[in-house]
């Protein structure tokens, strides 16, 4: 690989790319263009580059995830040849401090000043595989159906508490709304099956995983889309702290004594999922059972070992990954 001095910030937009350019790393001077989002914007910039003798290989594109809207033009970078960085948007602000003031333009330039300045950390996006990108298609519609069924069903069970005969009349009025919902969460649930058993390597990591006491097929599959494979990272404690399962201490020296807690940047939905697998597992799993009613006993508060477990639900993911083999019921968790 040819050696990175050029550095090119995006801020992406259904209808527009900002783009901002350090030439031979070069911050005294950044190039400030818009684009469409689109092959005839994306052709507008490699020509704007050629003019400016600035090669993909050379080049850093650093954007923020953005789902769709950056798909089209990240296929593109690295079918140019180019170095494509794709960066948590939350981590580019926090690395410059505090900033005033926000638009398009301005984002496209933090987003080049942060490339630059922390250019040593950068790493190649590996992009998914198709078939992954088709098993998020597949949960982002089944989570947005459930979403759904939740929405007509939590104000019917409110008005069943308060009026039992209005609440039945409104069942009755969504009943064949909910069939239907529940017809196309059953379709899916059939279709994300068929897409792991079609494919032999995502079906051997679903056996790995869901050999994982309380790891069930929704989760795997969210796992298998958030880690991309489980590529995106390389120790055990990084997809613990990514889940949200790992408290860090709050203190400072003698007056500050906050309780240990879980960081803001965690994946939300990854540690809801991991919940309800932990709870799954201290109900059904005699290792976690017996360890979770030893902690109860000692006087240990539940969550605290709810999350305990789910740390211990991760770790083991990250084993049976890394060994390539199926986990195995300990004694004792």
């Amino acid at each position: 690989m040819k050696k990175l001095i050029h550095f090119i910030g995006i801020d992406v937009s259904k209808l527009t790319i900002d783009v901002a350019i350090i030439i031979n790393n070069d911050i005294g001077k950044i190039i400030q263009l818009v684009f469409t989002n689109d092959s005839k914007g994306f052709k507008e910039l490699k020509n704007r580059l050629n003019k400016e003798k600035i090669s993909f290989p050379e080049t850093v594109f650093c954007m923020e995830h953005t789902g769709y809207y950056s798909k089209q033009l990240s296929r593109f970078i690295i079918a140019q040849r180019g170095n494509l960085w794709m960066e948590m948007s939350l981590k580019i602000i926090r690395s410059l401090g505090v900033q005033r003031g926000k638009n398009d333009k301005l984002d496209a330039k933090r987003i080049a000043l942060f490339a630059q300045r922390n250019q040593q950390d950068f790493v190649p996006y590996n992009p998914p595989r198709l078939i992954v990108e088709n098993l998020k298609t597949f949960l982002m519609l089944r989570e947005k159906l459930i979403n759904s069924k939740t929405a007509l069903v939590v104000p019917v069970n409110e008005l069943t508490s308060v009026d039992k005969t209005a609440g039945k009349i409104a069942l009755k009025a969504i009943s064949k709304a909910l069939q239907g919902i529940e017809n196309n969460i059953g379709t899916l649930d059939a279709k994300i099956d068929e897409l792991i058993a079609s494919d032999k390597e995502l079906f051997e990591k679903f056996k790995l995983v869901s050999s994982v006491p309380g790891v069930a097929r929704i989760t795997f599959c969210y796992l298998v889309y958030f880690t991309n494979e489980f590529k995106n990272y390389t120790q055990a404690k990084q997809l613990a702290c990514y889940c949200g399962v790992v408290p860090f201490e709050y203190t400072s020296g003698s007056s500050v004594k906050g309780k240990p807690k879980v960081h803001n940047m965690a994946n939300k939905k990854m540690k809801k999922l991991l919940h309800t697998a932990a709870l799954c597992a201290v109900t059904y799993y005699p290792e976690f059972k017996q360890y979770y009613e030893r902690k109860i006993k000692e006087g240990k508060p539940k969550m605290l070992i709810l999350n305990n477990v789910r740390n211990k639900i991760v770790l083991r993911i990250a084993a049976v990954i890394k060994n390539n083999l199926p986990y195995k019921t300990n004694t004792a968790a």
